[in-house]
């Protein structure tokens, strides 16, 4: 990609992007196309596209101890190991060292983190679902929190712009609480997951499962740029895709703004302040201090997006103080940091399947079942124990080494064994709506500092009663389900963990319709400093029951197009 700018002086560019992964890639992609010369910051090392997957093509074999790391290694990322996946040889290194990069804990918070050009984009679990109106409509309707700025309508245009773009396999369901969209054919469900979904038509009405709607490509459709083909169905997706098969900053939106001869990308940048002129109430810049240097920097640039992930970028606007903002840059409403969400999920069921012996599958499909949600959606549907609703994530699989281990098979019975795949087992967990609470929060601490001299965040968040009665219904459901559609040995789980395990953190500087309760406007920009807009995870209002990769894009792509036009008019 682009050379990397190292000028002790101060640079200025038509539009400056902090943070390279989902948010971050598509806001270059979008200013660089229109024309603005755009410096793209990102805090961690580069990452090339391809050549920096070391472990892509590596086979399970191929890593000492399985895979396992050592204790010494194993200590560096306690946090990351909360997931019950990040703490693996074959993508690791992809997450923070814990120690280097500590944060607080008033009370527990998962926080994933990934400090690499591309980010998250890279390792994410690909799912992508529109939000409908009764997203966008349901703090309004329930009386909580501040309404959105904004509906489905608006956001509609750019969920088809960006779905064309990424490609996200999927079928058309019309379904009004989860909108049809432009998709790439649908990744097959296998014989045990189409039997499920017909038991569950048959016995539930309203309820569907489908396959997951997720960001790879599933055809032999042409896509922009030479970096990006249809899916191998490898399932190694967590380490780095050398076929663009799914969606990445580093595979499409990162190349696309490259191509246009207007991004400077520059790694190892940490961005810690926006910068800000009382006197024409806009922001001239950022503060940077270089990852492994430690030097500082000053860019300039005449529009900033901050694309740094929710926590990340509402800590920069939290130390972005000045006289007019002592508590942080847009802070009048006093709601930065607050309102912090998630979804909750590690509550569902799992059982058995006797039937299909004879059939197996082929590939390694990286996508399993979706069910959509079907909770107070009107009617029947709704109950008095909790607001909102969830969706259920799951699959069907043949095991192939539990009846290796049975009978303790020796010899030529433990190589028949062996060769035999063992039963069908299905199972499905939900991911439920966390509710935006104003005392769920992250505060600064400037008492312990990181080894740049920046303050740490402290969490300070928690589900709460609605939360724990949804994951009754939800395993309860789970349960019913399951039992219906024929399946043995059903059996319920519930292990809440804590909010961020999702790895969908959300909230901290929300967009609303008053400057009194919000920090951003509808068009993602800071009410009081026009020309800094928020694309990340922070503007969320609301957290829905779906993965809210896709709705982060859209809006970015949006607001985009909003500060061209705005630098062009000279409102900002």
């Amino acid at each position: 990609m682009s050379k990397f700018f190292y000028n002790q002086e101060a640079e200025s560019y038509d539009a400056i992007v902090v943070g390279t992964g989902i948010s971050g890639g598509w806001a270059a992609k979008e200013l660089c196309e229109q024309g603005l010369k755009t410096l793209v910051l990102e805090r961690g090392r580069m990452v090339n596209h391809i050549e920096d997957y070391p472990t892509a093509n590596m086979d399970d074999w191929d890593f000492p101890n399985n895979g396992q790391l050592s204790r010494e290694e194993k200590a560096k990322q306690l946090k990351q190991a909360r997931t019950g996946y990040t703490v693996r040889a074959q993508h690791n290194f992809w997450f923070v060292d814990d120690l280097v990069h500590p944060y607080n804990e008033t009370k527990r918070f998962d926080w994933m983190r990934g400090y690499h050009v591309g980010g998250r984009s890279i390792m994410w679990g690909r799912h992508s679902y529109r939000w409908s109106d009764m997203d966008f409509e349901a703090n309004k309707k329930d009386r909580i929190a501040v309404d959105w700025p904004v509906r489905y309508r608006d956001i509609a245009p750019w969920y088809d712009k960006v779905e064309a773009y990424i490609g996200v396999t999927g079928e058309n369901l019309g379904l009004p609480q989860l909108p049809d969209g432009v998709f790439e054919p649908m990744m097959e469900l296998n014989c045990v997951e189409q039997h499920v979904r017909e038991k569950v038509s048959e016995h539930f009405d309203g309820r569907v499962i489908t396959a997951g709607r997720v960001a790879h490509i599933n055809s032999d459709k042409q896509f922009e740029g030479k970096n990006r083909m249809r899916c191998q169905y490898r399932n190694r997706c967590i380490r780095g895709c050398p076929f663009g098969a799914y969606f990445s900053s580093n595979s499409s939106t990162l190349p696309a703004a490259e191509a246009t001869g207007n991004m400077t990308l520059r790694p190892d940048s940490i961005v810690h302040e926006v910068m800000y002129d009382p006197d024409t109430k806009k922001a001239t810049g950022v503060k940077v201090i270089d990852r492994v240097t430690k030097e500082t920097y000053e860019f300039k640039a005449k529009v900033i997006f901050l694309c740094a992930s929710s926590i990340a970028s509402t800590s920069i606007l939290m130390q972005s103080k000045s006289d007019r903002f002592p508590n942080g840059m847009g802070n009048d409403s006093d709601q930065l940091g607050r309102n912090i969400m998630d979804h909750h999920l590690g509550v569902g069921a799992g059982g058995r399947f006797e039937g299909f012996e004879d059939k197996y599958y082929k590939g390694r499909k990286p996508n399993g079942i979706y069910v959509p949600r079907f909770r107070n959606l009107g009617g029947s549907s709704n109950t008095d124990k909790f607001i909102r609703g969830y969706g259920y994530q799951g699959g069907a699989s043949r095991g192939n080494w539990e009846n290796t281990i049975k009978e303790l098979s020796h010899g030529k019975g433990l190589k028949e064994e062996i060769l035999k795949p063992g039963g069908w087992n299905f199972g499905m967990g939900g991911f439920g709506e966390v509710l935006p609470y104003e005392d769920n929060r992250m505060t600064m601490d400037y008492d312990n500092l990181d080894q740049w001299g920046l303050p740490t965040v402290t969490f300070d968040a928690e589900f709460k009663d609605n939360e724990w009665k949804m994951r009754e219904d939800m395993k309860e459901q789970a349960v019913d389900m399951l039992e219906k559609a024929g399946l043995k040995d059903v059996q319920p789980f519930d292990d809440p963990g804590a909010l961020g395990l999702g790895i969908h953190e959300m909230g901290t500087a929300r967009m609303g319709r008053d400057p009194k309760t919000s920090v951003l406007n509808g068009y993602n920009q800071i009410h009081a400093v026009k020309n800094v807009y928020v694309t990340d995870g922070a503007f969320m209002t609301s957290a829905a029951c779906v993965n809210p990769s896709l709705t982060y894009m859209a809006f970015t792509a949006r607001a985009a197009q909003h500060a061209v036009q705005e630098l062009k008019k000279g409102n900002i």
